[in-house]
């Protein structure tokens, strides 16, 4: 881990993520999501947006490509309803000798990286939680750490930008917040075609039989406005080919099976009769 000295008071750095995530299709979202962090003057600043979609729709993987797609280094901070204000900037731990040193969070590193910081799930976090950004996510782009007393600049190349499941809100995000993180991005399941896209990138080595009798499961359930996810989808096709090597039997035939093991008995009615 890097460590740097800022104001005379030593900082060890975060690293950044590698993820193996791969957006496919939607490419109208990751334009608009690069446009908002776009600078076209001098006097301008890149927004903070806020990528909201049921839970499994690719909100952390649209984030990642974009960051990916800037080549900057990628920071993931994943809110929780226990998060601190010294958690997303810096905390005191207890050094090999037994001293007080100081750790930047990961947004703090990506902060003074330039580079991009995910904060996923966003709304599980708490008021005070997020009155600890909000100098961060206005034109005045820095935090405090009340502990060392450091105000933090972000670096010009720095982008912000959190997830947030539209059906999960542990908290209120107060409005003051909510004004900040704008523009609203909103992901919504992908279409068939694009499923089977998202399917065959994350499952090179199944066929296309067994992908089909996927999509086409989750397309219905999606009609049904279920909150099955291509996640979901993933992990069915997954345990069908598992089976299919240990049992030797036909996708068909373990497809059902698969459905009931990972989404419950209920699931079975979004599958094709026949």
């Amino acid at each position: 881990m890097e460590r740097i000295t800022l104001d005379g008071i030593a900082l060890t750095l975060a690293n950044p993520v590698e993820l193996p995530l791969k957006w496919v299709g939607q490419t109208e979202l990751l334009k608009q999501l690069l446009a908002a962090w776009m600078v076209i003057d001098e006097r301008d600043i890149p927004f903070s947006p806020r990528l909201i979609g049921k839970p499994g729709v690719g909100k952390t993987t649209l984030a990642y490509a974009a960051a990916r797609h800037l080549e900057r280094p990628v920071y993931l901070f994943q809110a929780t309803m226990d998060t601190r204000p010294e958690d997303l900037i810096v905390s005191p731990v207890v050094g090999p000798d037994a001293k007080i040193q100081y750790a930047g969070s990961s947004l703090v590193s990506a902060m003074l990286k330039g580079g991009v910081l995910i904060l996923d799930e966003g709304n599980r976090m708490s008021e005070k939680a997020w009155a600890s950004l909000a100098p961060l996510l206005d034109d005045r782009r820095y935090v405090e750490s009340i502990i060392t007393g450091l105000r933090i600049q972000a670096h010009p190349d720095f982008r912000f930008v959190v997830t947030m499941n539209e059906d999960a809100s542990t908290f209120d995000i107060p409005e003051y917040i909510h004004s900040r993180l704008q523009p609203q991005i909103y992901i919504d399941f992908p279409d068939a075609d694009e499923e089977l896209q998202i399917l065959k990138e994350n499952l090179p080595f199944a066929g296309t039989r067994i992908l089909k009798y996927v999509v086409d499961f989750l397309q219905r359930a999606h009609a049904a406005d279920e909150l099955y996810s291509v996640r979901d989808g993933i992990n069915i096709a997954r345990y069908a080919l598992k089976m299919m090597h240990a049992t030797g039997k036909e996708p068909q035939e373990l497809f059902p099976l698969a459905v009931e093991r990972i989404l419950g008995e209920e699931s079975l009615r979004y599958i094709r009769p026949g």
